[in-house]
C-alpha cells in the first residue's frame, strides 16, 4: 500500500460548499490528516490573501499554490516561486484587449486593477468582478488600463477577461497567441479568457512544490472539480474527482468522491486514510527493522 505524503486540494468547488461556506466536518477532516503527519496544501486560482485566510482558518500553516501556479509561498513577502506577465507584455496584451468589447482584470498577489468598461451581459464572471477580494487587498477600476499601466507598470500574474460575445473572444484569443510566444491564453466559459505566463497550472504548481518537500509525485493526493485541475489530478499518485466535476475531470481520476455540498473531501480523507498509519510510527518501525 502506498503511503502517501502530500494532500493537495482546491479551494472552489472543492473545498467549500456551493454557497462559499466551509463545512465543520471538513476542518475535522483536515485535522485527522494533518494528525498521521500528512503535508496538507490548498491549489487554487485564489490570489495568495486570500488562500492565506482560509489555510488559516483550517489552522494550516503550509505552503499554498496560488494564482493557479504563478506565486507559491507561505509568506507573501518571500515567495518561494514566482512567475509573472512581464511589465511590458502585460502592457501590451492589455493594449491588444483594449481594441475589444471586454472587462479586463489583472491580479497580483498585492492588489488587482480592472478597466470599468460596459458590456452587453449583466453575467460578469466572478473572477473579473469579486467584490469580496476588496477585503484581502486593494481592489482598483480605471477608465484606461493602459494609461494606468504607462504611468505604473504591473507585472500580472494572471489576466481575466470577459468578453460580450464568444466571436469577440475567439478573435481577440486567436490576435494574442499569433502576437505573444510567452504566454498562455486559456479558455475559460463561452465568453471569458484566461492569460498567464506560459507554463504556469496547478499541476507544475504542484509538481514545484512536491519537490520543494522532497515528496515523490506518487506520493501525493490532489483532490479538484475544475477542467484546469485535471493536469494535477492525473499526475499525483492518487487522483481524485468531486462528483460535481465535468465528466472530462472525473475521467482521469482513480477516485470520484462525493460532491462539495455533500461533505465530498471529509468522506473521501476519512474513508482512505483511515488505513493509512501516522508517517513517524511508520518511521520508528523501518528504524527499529
Amino acid at each position: 500500500m502506498t503511503h502517501y505524503r502530500l494532500l493537495a486540494l482546491n479551494i472552489d468547488g472543492t473545498l467549500l460548499r456551493s454557497n462559499g461556506r466551509l463545512q465543520p466536518s471538513t476542518k475535522e477532516a483536515i485535522e485527522y490528516v494533518k494528525d498521521k503527519g500528512i503535508y496538507v496544501t490548498l491549489v487554487t486560482n485564489r490570489h495568495f490573501q486570500s488562500a492565506k485566510k482560509l489555510a488559516k482558518a483550517l489552522k494550516l500553516d503550509s505552503i499554498l499554490v496560488a494564482h493557479g501556479g504563478a506565486f507559491i509561498s507561505d509568506n507573501l513577502d518571500k515567495p518561494l516561486f514566482e512567475k509573472s506577465i512581464s511589465e511590458e507584455q502585460t502592457f501590451n496584451v492589455v493594449q491588444v484587449l483594449e481594441n475589444f468589447k471586454c472587462n479586463i482584470r489583472i491580479t497580483h498577489e498585492r492588489f488587482s486593477i480592472g478597466n470599468r468598461k460596459k458590456i452587453a451581459s449583466n453575467l460578469l464572471s466572478k473572477s473579473i468582478l469579486n467584490t469580496s477580494d476588496s477585503m484581502f487587498y486593494p481592489v482598483q477600476f480605471v477608465d484606461s488600463l493602459g494609461d494606468s499601466l504607462r504611468d505604473e507598470p504591473v507585472a500580472a500574474r494572471r489576466i481575466d477577461v470577459h468578453f460580450s460575445s464568444k466571436e469577440e473572444k475567439e478573435e481577440a484569443a486567436g490576435l494574442m497567441r499569433e502576437a505573444f510566444d510567452l504566454i498562455d491564453v486559456r479558455d475559460h466559459q463561452a465568453t471569458n479568457l484566461e492569460i498567464v505566463k506560459i507554463g504556469v497550472s496547478k499541476e507544475n504548481g504542484l509538481r514545484a512544490l512536491a519537490s520543494h518537500l522532497k515528496i515523490p509525485l506518487e506520493k501525493t493526493v490532489a483532490i479538484g472539480d475544475a477542467k484546469d485541475d485535471i493536469g494535477m489530478i492525473s499526475s499525483a499518485g492518487l487522483g481524485v474527482a468531486m462528483w460535481n466535476a465535468p465528466f472530462e475531470v472525473k475521467r482521469v481520476a482513480d477516485w470520484v468522491t462525493r460532491s462539495n455540498n455533500q461533505q465530498g473531501v471529509a468522506y473521501m480523507v476519512k474513508e482512505h486514510f483511515r488505513k493509512q498509519q501516522r508517517l513517524d510510527f511508520l518511521e520508528k518501525i523501518k528504524v527499529d527493522k
